[in-house]
């Protein structure tokens, strides 16, 4: 009797696969290297109408990030953490016509649906950047954010860095982020 192997996926691709999604990887040296990264992500021209998912360790600098980012879109006064307050308005003025931007922190969520408790959706849905720290405390309920980026720290206190297109406004801002001088 003739055996018939059955088993073709060693031979023939799949008809259909999932492209990985588009990434670079960053390394940066100190603050200043975060900083000059904030910058750059600044000049781009879609940044004022996206959302940005910040993940990390605690002290990893998604903060510090979001700071620098904030200072660079022109964002005058103080800028602090939303760990307790879950999220502060910031408003872009030097972009026409000017956008808010929301800095959320979701640390302190115990479970996703506060999210929509918070009435977080409508504010998700209107034009404005959105910055999240920790969403992966909300759960599914977030949108697929444009760019995630995670930061991860280094023995060295180096922080390598992850960035993730979402979307096609993510890829296109990797394409602007993605100069040779950045890349690890």
């Amino acid at each position: 009797m003739e055996s018939i192997d059955l088993d073709h996926s060693t031979r023939h691709p799949p008809i259909v696969e999932t492209a990985p999604a588009p990434h670079l990887r960053l390394l940066w040296a100190d603050e200043g290297a975060t900083q000059a990264f904030a910058e750059r992500l600044a000049l781009q021209a879609d940044i004022a109408d996206v959302f940005i998912a910040l993940q990390g360790d605690l002290g990893a600098g998604k903060t510090t990030l979001v700071r620098h980012l904030l200072r660079a879109l022109g964002v005058q006064g103080r800028i602090k953490s939303p760990t307790y307050a879950v999220v502060e308005p910031h408003h872009i003025d030097s972009r026409q016509p000017p956008l808010p931007a929301w800095h959320f922190d979701f640390y302190r969520f115990n479970d996703p649906r506060e999210w929509e408790d918070a009435g977080f959706r409508d504010i998700f849905a209107s034009p404005g950047l959105k910055l999240a720290e920790w969403p992966d405390k909300a759960g599914a309920l977030l949108p697929t954010p444009d760019l995630h980026i995670v930061i991860d720290t280094q023995a060295d206190a180096q922080r390598a860095v992850t960035l993730t297109a979402g979307t096609t406004t993510g890829q296109r801002l990797l394409s602007g982020l993605a100069a040779p001088e950045t890349r690890q």
